[in-house]
């Protein structure tokens, strides 16, 4: 993940980078910016609050939290979680260079969606904190850690699939599981589509088929509250031999 946008022809060469910040280009009237500076400090505030929501009290997020601690990554809030403007339609990301996770506060307006954008990228979290992943030179483990977010995070639950209008297909599970990461590789990753499929489809069984930390596939918060009170129970298990 980088901010570097290549120079397009004829553009002013003393523009300096501003280009990018829209705060802090030059010859805006005051209103504009001091409107411009509302809108975003409103939508910062709306996203951290969301956040603190899905980190205190969704079971999936908790869930994730309570197994990196117990890797030994444990996540902070203020150090590993940053709430941004972002281009396009994207709701977050994970920066392995930093160990961020980018929440996308333009792009997240409901706590529904924010929890599940959470729950994925933790996902993509815990696995850069348990494996070694080459995200940037390896397209198989990001296709790894792609279908395992897809999977666990909820992004494929019956309700999110109707609400895109996709149903009724049979083992429409594991083909939204496989259609969302091939589709999340070609976002990040300038590879053919051809690449992001053949990335997917080798390594889709062992990946679709890891359920960690999850004992299974969470279909609902229920499932995800279940999970939540194995995961414990197995943990204290664990700490009493």
């Amino acid at each position: 993940m980088n901010s570097e946008q290549p120079r397009q022809p004829g553009a002013e060469e003393d523009d300096f980078g501003y280009g990018l910040f829209p705060e802090r280009r030059r010859g805006e009237g005051k209103k504009e910016r001091s409107f411009l500076y509302r809108r975003i400090f409103t939508l910062n505030k709306r996203c951290i609050c969301m956040l603190k929501v899905a980190l205190e009290q969704n079971p999936y997020a908790k869930l994730l939290l309570e197994a990196m601690k117990n890797s030994g990554c444990t996540a902070f809030k203020d150090r590993h979680f940053s709430c941004e403007d972002c281009a396009g339609c994207v709701s977050g990301g994970f920066d392995s260079s930093t160990s961020q996770i980018v929440l996308c506060q333009n792009n997240i307006h409901y706590q529904a969606h924010m929890n599940r954008v959470v729950t994925h990228e933790l996902i993509h979290a815990f696995d850069h904190c348990r494996a070694h992943v080459d995200w940037f030179n390896n397209v198989k483990h990001l296709a790894c850690s792609e279908i395992r977010a897809a999977n666990l995070s909820g992004d494929c639950s019956l309700k999110n699939e109707m609400a895109r209008f996709k149903f009724g297909l049979k083992q429409h599970h594991q083909t939204c599981v496989r259609d969302r990461a091939i589709r999340s590789i070609l976002a990040v990753r300038k590879v053919s589509k051809e690449m992001a499929e053949q990335a997917v489809d080798e390594v889709f069984e062992s990946c679709f088929n890891d359920h960690e930390p999850f004992d299974r596939v969470p279909h609902n918060k229920s499932d995800a509250n279940y999970a939540y009170r194995q995961f414990q129970n197995r943990e204290r298990y664990y700490t009493n031999l």
